[in-house]
């Protein structure tokens, strides 16, 4: 193909050249949710190898085909650190799998949830004896704020915010 741009990014948007190959882009979405299924499956799209963690296995198999590997932990992986999303708040394993991704070479760990509400994460690593920079470490809310309202947009804001993360932008229409 001949390229008609100046810019590599603008010869990929219109086809004339490949998405370029990114290595070490890890999405891990714990816990099996609607918002877990569609960070899944537009995560595979922007180019991530998709996770899920779920300790239930029962709950796992609502999003099985979404997800390359399902792991009942978060830990390191092979190729490259993790973005880790925490998908459901209110689960009794928040402080465990918090704790876990933590101490992994996770490069981002969020948990979802409304900045007006106390935030339960924290009590839960506290219990845990987490120290409370560890504890700072764990952004919420996470994604960009778009107004979100349904599953897929909550994905598509956080997917957003943790690629602009990942370039160093500050997302939204600031350029």
């Amino acid at each position: 193909m001949t390229s008609s741009h100046d810019d590599p990014a603008c010869d990929v948007a219109h086809g004339d050249a490949p998405a370029p190959a990114v290595k070490g882009r890890v999405l891990v979405a714990v816990f099996a949710s609607p918002v877990a299924d569609f960070l899944l499956r537009y995560g595979r799209d922007a180019g991530f190898r998709p996770v899920l963690v779920e300790p239930d296995p029962e709950r796992a198999k609502a999003v099985l085909d979404r997800a390359e590997s399902v792991d009942d932990a978060v830990r390191s992986y092979p190729d490259g650190p993790a973005d880790v999303v925490v998908t459901d708040h209110h689960r009794p394993e928040l402080g465990p799998v918090l704790r876990d991704a933590l101490a992994s070479d996770a490069r981002w760990v969020g948990v979802m949830g409304n900045p007006r509400h106390p935030a339960p994460h924290i009590p839960a690593l506290a219990e845990l004896g987490v120290p409370p920079g560890e504890i700072a470490r764990v952004r919420r809310p996470v994604g960009l704020n778009i107004g979100s309202r349904t599953p897929a947009e909550i994905a598509l804001a956080t997917l957003a915010g943790l690629i602009a993360d990942r370039n160093g932008r500050p997302g939204g229409f600031s350029f």
